[in-house]
């Protein structure tokens, strides 16, 4: 009778343990696996707010409906400004290993991101503050350049050789470079992407 006991508590502990692994399988594949392979559900972290009181959450209310405005007020400036009217940053040239099974492909490629200026009226002020103004705006964009290095070279790094070497696939690396930049820099307003090389191998 002990025997037999011993035996279903045997199997119903490989029962949990089995229910268990799998469990955490499951657990560390949605936590550490890519977002393009497809998930259950994904993951979503609030930085800004995680370890914040009521309170101070409160006080960073007004700020964030600031920071909002600003948005809008350059995004409706940076309308009035086509391709070929902003300030370009040339991001300088990237060789970058792409998502291949033996490691053998990469991509070399030069970004130039156009941005419009906050200051609408720029072009016509005196040429003293013109050049000041020109200054001060590229220093603002240098000292964003790491957050721009970092965001095009782990998209690059998860794209494949047939994703990118077809017109359509350097299309739509363009406008997905645009629109993560856009939401890491909601400051600033991106007129366009440039690609002066883009060679894939």
């Amino acid at each position: 009778m002990l025997d037999k006991i011993l035996k279903v508590l045997n199997v119903i502990t490989q029962v949990i343990l089995m229910i268990t692994a799998i469990l955490s399988l499951v657990t560390a594949y949605v936590v550490f696996a890519p977002d393009e392979l497809p998930k259950p559900f994904r993951l979503v972290y609030d930085y800004e707010t995680a370890f914040t009181t009521p309170e101070a959450h409160a006080a960073t209310e007004a700020p964030a409906a600031e920071a909002e405005t600003t948005t809008h007020e350059a995004a409706a400036a940076a309308e009035e400004f086509k391709p070929g009217d902003g300030i370009m940053l040339n991001m300088s040239t990237k060789i970058i290993n792409l998502m291949d099974p033996g490691g053998r492909k990469y991509i070399r490629v030069t970004v130039v991101v156009e941005f419009a200026p906050d200051e609408p009226e720029y072009e016509s002020l005196p040429e003293e503050e013109k050049n000041a103004y020109l200054t001060e705006f590229n220093n603002k964009l240098n000292a964003r350049l790491p957050i721009m290095d970092d965001t095009v070279i782990t998209l690059l790094s998860t794209k494949t050789y047939e994703e990118l070497y077809t017109a359509e696939g350097k299309e739509k690396l363009r406008l997905e470079i645009q629109e993560i930049l856009a939401q890491k820099m909601p400051d600033l307003h991106i007129i366009s992407i440039y690609f002066t090389e883009f060679v894939v191998q």
